[in-house]
C-alpha cells in the first residue's frame, strides 16, 4: 500500500516567550515525545505527539551550532554540537552522562574554519561533528563533519574503535559527511552532502555501494518497515554539482536539514524523499511541522 502524507498545520504549540531561530534536529522517543535541538536560548524543546509543549533544557550548555539529536534504543539522547566539537549523551531530563570528543578542541584536518573544501587530511574525533546513529548492538557511529571527512565508530561506552574516510569524491571518500543512519542489518548509510550521494558501508566501514539520485542529502532515517527517508537541500543557481560537474539551474535555496519518523516529522524547508527499493519524491513546506502518514 502506498503511503500518503499531509501536513498538520499549527502542530507546534510554542509557549509565550519562547522562540527558535533554527531547528537543527528532531527525534522521537518510544513514548512519542518529540525532541527538537535548536539554535537559540532554549536548545532542547520537548513536545508530546499532539504538539503540546512539555518543557525545555540545555540552556547555557550548547553553542549556537547545535546540529543533530538521536534517541537511542534505551531512550537516552545523543546531541551533536559542531560549535564545541562534541557529541554528548543525556537523559531525557537533561542530565549529562557521556561526552565524545574534547570540548572546544577540534582535530587537525587543515580546515580553515570556514570552508569544508579546505579539509586536506583526515583527523580524529572531532572537527565540527554533525550527527550520530546507534547500531543494532549499541555501537555509536558519528559523521564528522564540516571540518573533517570521517565516520567514527565508538563502543556503547564511548571507546573509539575505528574511523574511516579521507577527503575526496571516490568510494569511501567524503566531502561533508552530514547525516548518518544504521539499517536493521547493520549497514551504515552516510549522507555525503557535497558529493550529492549516500554512501553505504558494512558495520566495520567497508564500502559497499552508494545512492546517487539525491542532491545535497542532509539526513537519513529508517522507519520500522525499513523504508529510508532522506532530507535534502537545493542547489543555488550557478553552483556546480559535485556528482555531475554541471551547474544548477534552480534558483531556489532551501534548508531541509533533518527528519525523524514516528509517523513522519520534519523541520526546515526543502525536499523529503522516501526510498523503499526505488526513490520517490515528496515535497513539504516551511517550518517545524508534523506530517501524518497514512
Amino acid at each position: 500500500m502506498a503511503l500518503s502524507y499531509g501536513v498538520v498545520e499549527g502542530w507546534e504549540q510554542l509557549p509565550g516567550g519562547y522562540a527558535h531561530r533554527d531547528v537543527a534536529g528532531v527525534a522521537i522517543d518510544g513514548e512519542d515525545r518529540v525532541y527538537l535541538i535548536c539554535r537559540g536560548d532554549h536548545p532542547i524543546i520537548i513536545y508530546d505527539r499532539k504538539g503540546n509543549f512539555l518543557g525545555s533544557w540545555g540552556e547555557g550548555q550548547f553553542t549556537l551550532r547545535t546540529h543533530g539529536i538521536t534517541v537511542g534504543p534505551d531512550g537516552l539522547l545523543y546531541c551533536s554540537d559542531d560549535g564545541n566539537h562534541t557529541v554528548r549523551k543525556f537523559t531525557p531530563q537533561g542530565k549529562l552522562l557521556l561526552t565524545l570528543g574534547t570540548m572546544d578542541k577540534p582535530s587537525d584536518t587543515g580546515y580553515d574554519g570556514k570552508s569544508t573544501a579546505t579539509v586536506s587530511k583526515a583527523g580524529g574525533p572531532f572537527n565540527r561533528p554533525t550527527n550520530l546513529a546507534v547500531g543494532p548492538k549499541g555501537e555509536l557511529y558519528v559523521s564528522d563533519g564540516y571540518g573533517n571527512c570521517r565516520v567514527h565508530l565508538f563502543s556503547p561506552t564511548g571507546e573509539l574503535k575505528r574511523s574511516w574516510g579521507v577527503p575526496g569524491q571516490g568510494s569511501g571518500e567524503f566531502f561533508l559527511p552530514h547525516g548518518i543512519a544504521v539499517a536493521a542489518d547493520g549497514r551504515v548509510f552516510v549522507c555525503d552532502r557535497e558529493n550529492d550521494r549516500i554512501q553505504i558501508f558494512s558495520p566495520d566501514g567497508e564500502y559497499l555501494s552508494e545512492w546517487t539520485d539525491t542532491r545535497r542529502p542532509t539526513h537519513i532515517v529508517f522507519d520500522g518497515a525499513g523504508r529510508a527517508y532522506v532530507s535534502e537541500l537545493w542547489w543555488q543557481r550557478g553552483r556546480r554539482l559535485a556528482a555531475t560537474g554541471r551547474r544548477a539551474t534552480s534558483s531556489r535555496v532551501a534548508s531541509a536539514s533533518t527528519i525523524a519518523t514516528a509517523g513522519c516529522w520534519r523541520a526546515g524547508a526543502g525536499r523529503i524523499r522516501r526510498r523503499p527499493a526505488a526513490s520517490r519524491r515528496r515535497t513539504a513546506s516551511r517550518s517545524t511541522r508534523r506530517a501524518t502518514c497514512t
